[in-house]
């Protein structure tokens, strides 16, 4: 009989080798961009070279390379050659955001309800954008487990979208949606923002004790075979890998006290990597941020929208920045998603950052908050071939993107986009009297459980 341990050990390396030989199976393709502009993010503006991609990989960059035999060649003179945009907070592709049946669900995950027929993966190509971080909602005080995808439209497999061997993140979620949820939804904690201090705490505590137990029972076993093993808890299991860094956390909040708050308990608790998700009002407390080492995901402008959000300044990302905060632009949104250059040129606008600390908001900075900028990101000999390529500059209000790479094959064109593919409809059929709602744009992360202010004046008049 395999004992309780050995069992854990197996039944999580099936899931990885399964996994992984899943994604071995996703093609890649080999081209040749000539002679943009290529703005490497890392390595400054490159004038009229070229980025050869060979079996998914950028395998050279530089002037007037030599095309393998075969090879298809991408003319991008006069254009900007780009890394492909990375959206560090979004719910395109899946079916399902929210498990809200308890303040704690750290043990589901939105990786089993991909769905690699969304639209808005084709629509974020659109935009440049290859990879997204998909994310549970923010109901739960601790949530479900993200996933990290890139934007392979037209594989049908849900596996072929993951990317591989990307760290783990979760979504943990702070202030009004967890509290309505589930202290006005349901009347259990959290009904306020001590109650979400609370419930923190408590699952830390949990987790750390079943550390404990499962460390106990394993150094008994190696003298007695007759060891008993404690409980296995598919929920304390991933708090636990949380605890000794196996899964980064990233958390819905925008008050700074409730974010000042958090910092405190990962830091009683030893936990030393986050990035907060929206974090509205990052810029009243970036000197703590930047000392604890915390990153922040925001939007560039999105704001009162409902109370807790009443404060930011289009100048977050420029202050987080000054002060040494790793600061990306997100979109939440299946639509915004495929603007995020322009996210990225709002911020420039509203503090002067220069075009490379832009650029870096929606490339190389998310790339390094989750944990895989060693594979995208930047354009770099030996990452993965995933850039696009546009017009103009794309910090140009004026740009539109042209083509889409990922692994090193075009997934949008704008030449062979068929008729409003991105609407998904026939532009010469007959207009029907219908409102179209898909999960992708109707998922109210933001509002999760919530009253926006537009609804509370309604429902006081």
């Amino acid at each position: 009989m395999i004992n309780a341990m050995k069992f854990k050990t197996l039944f999580l390396s099936a899931i990885f080798v399964f996994t992984g030989n899943c994604l071995a199976q996703v093609p890649t393709g080999d081209v040749l961009v000539r002679g943009g502009t290529v703005l490497t993010v890392t390595n400054g503006t490159l004038e009229n070279t070229d980025v050869l991609i060979q079996n998914g990989i950028i395998a050279e960059v530089g002037e007037n390379l030599s095309a393998p035999q075969g090879i298809s060649v991408v003319d991008a003179t006069g254009m900007y050659v780009m890394p492909g945009i990375i959206d560090a907070h979004s719910h395109i592709g899946i079916s399902n955001v929210n498990e809200s049946s308890a303040p704690v669900t750290a043990q589901v995950s939105v990786g089993d309800v991909l769905n690699p027929y969304s639209i808005a993966i084709y629509r974020a190509l659109a935009g440049g954008v290859t990879s997204s971080h998909v994310m549970h909602g923010s109901a739960n005080v601790i949530g479900g487990q993200n996933e990290t995808i890139k934007h392979r439209w037209g594989l049908l497999d849900p596996d072929e979208l993951r990317m591989a061997d990307a760290p783990r993140t979760i979504k943990f979620a702070l202030g009004e949606n967890p509290t309505r949820v589930h202290g006005q939804g349901s009347n259990k904690r959290p009904a306020s923002r001590m109650g979400v201090e609370y419930v923190l705490r408590e699952t830390f505590a949990k987790a750390e004790r079943y550390q404990e137990a499962w460390a106990q029972y394993e150094e008994e076993a190696k003298s007695n075979p007759r060891a008993i093993s404690p409980a296995y808890n598919s929920q304390l299991e991933v708090m636990s890998d949380i605890l000794t860094g196996d899964i980064l956390i990233h958390c819905h909040s925008y008050r700074a006290d409730e974010i000042l708050m958090l910092l405190d308990v990962l830091e009683d608790f030893g936990v030393d990597h986050i990035t907060f998700q929206h974090v509205n009002e990052g810029f009243k407390i970036a000197p703590e941020l930047a000392e604890f080492g915390a990153s922040a995901s925001i939007f560039a402008d999105w704001w009162a929208y409902k109370f807790e959000v009443y404060y930011l300044t289009a100048y977050n990302a420029a202050i987080l920045t000054r002060n040494g905060v790793l600061t990306s632009i997100n979109s939440d949104s299946g639509e915004l998603n495929r603007h995020l250059y322009h996210e990225a040129a709002k911020s420039q606008k509203y503090g002067g950052l220069s075009d490379t600390e832009a650029l870096s908001l929606i490339t190389i900075n998310p790339a390094k908050q989750l944990g895989i900028a060693d594979r995208i990101g930047s354009i770099e000999v030996g990452k993965e071939g995933d850039i696009a390529i546009f017009d103009r500059h794309p910090l140009s209000i004026y740009a539109v993107n042209q083509k889409t790479i990922v692994d090193g094959l075009i997934y949008f064109d704008i030449e062979r986009d068929a008729d409003d593919m991105r609407l998904s409809v026939d532009p010469e059929s007959p207009i029907e009297t219908v409102v179209l709602h898909t999960h992708d744009d109707n998922h109210r992360c933001l509002h999760e459980g919530t009253l926006d202010l537009y609804d509370f004046l309604e429902s006081n008049q």
